[in-house]
């Protein structure tokens, strides 16, 4: 039987990820690792990990994504956690099971998300191409195992990491979402979040012929995300989801600062779901009421669905 996101993708229905919950966890007081970010949450405060994912299906969320950004071995060992891989990743799918089991919604699909992001978010400290593809291959097969209903790659920003990581997560037949990041530059470009050297369509033209389910803008500046809807369109037939940031980072905390509010997301939203997004949550620095105020718009957006 298909997910509930399949069947709402189907009839052209609007379907809600959650936000954020790695900012979220340090909203609510949890410490940020320096090498992990929040990859150890899953281990040291799994009550709250609960909560925000409870949280969030509470809000409307129909999508909620385990806490398994920074849980691959790559970032982990460094981290001290090389001995806790196996737990944390399948702590973070039990932890959002439970949740839909306590809310009792069980329609909420649960996201294994991974990223390619290397320990500390230090470009220079990737393992090597073979122990970086194997931790990738490690995280998908324990998020599959354990249950998630599909794969969510997370913060896409290259090429030759992000390649890696598709196969990795290809191999567990499930179905995979991309989710790539961008920005804006001074002179109007698209580009990677992290290389400003790499055009975002480069991205878009070097993943999207290896077979996602969904492409996804996430993690994205909301400056530029029309852009970025048109670059996808031009390149990619199937659904579209958006979940962008709001606030910036400072190593290893997030800036809660001119975060979006919920009612100018549900407006930004609107215009996004006119040029062909079906999937909408948020990113770094948004937090259940984002969720709940896309909820509430759900018939104002789904009437700005083009024809």
């Amino acid at each position: 039987m298909e997910n509930s996101w399949q069947q709402k993708l189907a009839a052209d229905e609007i379907v809600l990820l959650d936000g954020a919950t790695g900012t979220e966890l340090q909203r609510r007081g949890v410490p940020m690792d320096r090498v992990a970010w929040s990859g150890a949450a899953v281990l040291t405060h799994p009550e709250v990990v609960r909560e925000i994912h409870e949280d969030y299906i509470r809000a409307g969320a129909d999508v909620i994504l385990t806490n398994t950004f920074g849980s691959t071995r790559q970032m982990l060992e460094p981290a001290g956690f090389g001995d806790h891989v196996e737990a944390i990743n399948r702590g973070g799918v039990e932890l959002a099971r439970q949740a839909r089991d306590n809310v009792g919604e069980q329609a909420v699909s649960v996201a294994g998300s991974i990223s390619t992001e290397p320990p500390a978010f230090e470009q220079n400290a990737y393992l090597s191409p073979e122990e970086e593809s194997a931790a990738y291959r490690e995280a998908a097969r324990l998020l599959a195992d354990s249950g998630v209903d599909f794969i969510a790659l997370e913060m896409i920003v290259d090429t030759t990491h992000a390649t890696r990581a598709m196969h990795a997560v290809l191999e567990t037949k499930l179905p995979v979402w991309l989710g790539v990041a961008c920005r804006k530059t001074d002179d109007g470009r698209i580009v990677s979040f992290d290389y400003p050297d790499l055009e975002f369509a480069a991205v878009l033209d070097a993943l999207i012929p290896m077979g996602p389910n969904v492409v996804n803008i996430m993690h994205s500046e909301i400056g530029a995300i029309p852009e970025a809807i048109a670059l996808v369109r031009e390149r990619w037939p199937g659904p579209i989801g958006v979940y962008p940031e709001s606030g910036y980072f400072t190593k290893p905390n997030w800036n809660f600062v001119d975060i979006i509010p919920p009612a100018e997301l549900v407006t930004e939203a609107q215009g996004w779901v006119e040029a062909g997004v079906r999937l909408l949550g948020g990113c770094c620095g948004t937090s259940p009421d984002h969720i709940a105020a896309l909820k509430s718009a759900i018939p104002q957006l789904e009437a700005a669905r083009s024809t």
